[in-house]
């Protein structure tokens, strides 16, 4: 009866004017008429009060039956599903009120937590992380430890490529290089030193010095922690996300960390960063940046299809121009080549 739990056996009968339901001196009117979950047929009463459902407390129980089966005909709107007046208005204040603090979280507060854990993260650890990492790239692409492109005579020319960038120059990490045999423009830096080059950019590439200047980009975010940054941030986005969409498993955590890690979108600062660094790497080692501006000259050429390593970066068309004005050795151009042709041909061949 809708004031205390006991129940109350009743009998139940269409009113004379055959619009709703007597019991003793109750009449539910069968335009209010709502069905609750239970056993048989168990109703409500739409009203302004009571439940926090617009439902009178009191429940009418009814044993299946023929009358059970007349007002399940007869009822007009049995299984609506009612809600208070400014029940909507408060669900959409609540989505925006959880929708702006999970925005808080992904862009305010993760990436200070993300900068914080990657500065205080030992080297060896990093080092131990930038594995991983590339092997869920590598799982990412679709392939593993396979698709490593090992030809002696290809890696002797990129230890030769790598030397020249490196050697003397006093950076914090010992890079480490490798080549994947996957038909991608890209190249990325992964925590610890690690640097994968595809061979689609090996491929699209018409010089070494083109390389050579995209491997300074890339040492530019390994000197400066990007990648160990981002993985924390992808990994920490990622798993917020799993959290609120139900997947709690890893899965997906591991799929976006790789996809992040190989997308490399980093902020416009840290891309202007990285450019820099690259510029006045290029410059110190008598490579030039007219190779990297030739590169962004024919990447920015293609249009629509452009390739993966510019995609996801927030570059702006004078890239080539900002490379050019950087200037280097010789004008931009390389005092020595950085390899000779037969290292060239020996490094684009590198995956057989």
């Amino acid at each position: 009866d809708g004031q205390s739990a006991r129940r109350q056996v009743v009998t139940v009968e269409v009113s004379p004017d055959g619009r709703g339901l007597r019991f003793g001196r109750e009449v539910w009117p069968l335009d209010r008429l709502r069905r609750i979950e239970g056993e048989g047929l168990v109703l409500a009463l739409l009203t302004g009060g009571g439940d926090e459902l617009p439902h009178d407390p009191a429940r009418l129980m009814l044993a299946e039956g023929p009358l059970a089966a007349w007002v399940r005909g007869a009822a007009p709107a049995l299984e609506r599903r009612d809600l208070r007046r400014g029940t909507w208005g408060k669900v959409a204040g609540r989505v925006a009120l959880a929708a702006g603090a999970l925005a808080a979280i992904l862009f305010v507060f993760l990436p200070r937590i993300s900068d914080m854990l990657a500065d205080q993260l030992p080297l060896e650890q990093e080092v131990a992380f930038g594995d991983a990492v590339v092997r869920q790239v590598q799982g990412w692409l679709g392939g593993d430890d396979s698709m490593a492109c090992t030809s002696p005579r290809g890696m002797a020319a990129l230890e030769a490529m790598e030397r020249r960038l490196t050697e003397g120059q006093g950076l914090t990490y010992d890079i480490e290089l490798s080549v994947l045999d996957h038909e991608m423009v890209n190249a990325f830096a992964a925590p610890g030193g690690r640097i994968v080059i595809l061979r689609g950019l090996l491929d699209a590439a018409e010089s070494a010095e083109e390389v050579a200047g995209v491997l300074a980009h890339e040492i530019g975010h390994v000197e400066a922690r990007d990648p160990v940054r981002l993985a924390f941030r992808s990994a920490g986005s990622a798993g917020i996300i799993a959290l609120v969409l139900g997947d709690v498993t890893g899965g997906t955590v591991v799929g976006l960390l790789g996809e992040h890690i190989l997308s490399a979108s980093y902020t416009r600062e840290a891309e202007a960063a990285a450019d820099a660094f690259a510029y006045d790497l290029l410059a110190r080692t008598g490579v030039g940046t007219e190779g990297l501006a030739a590169f962004f000259d024919r990447i920015e050429g293609m249009g629509g299809d452009v390739p993966e390593i510019l995609s996801t970066h927030p570059a702006s068309g004078n890239r080539a121009e900002a490379a050019r004005a950087a200037g280097g050795a010789a004008g931009g151009a390389a005092e020595r080549p950085v390899l000779t042709g037969a290292e060239w041909d020996a490094l684009r061949s590198i995956c057989g």
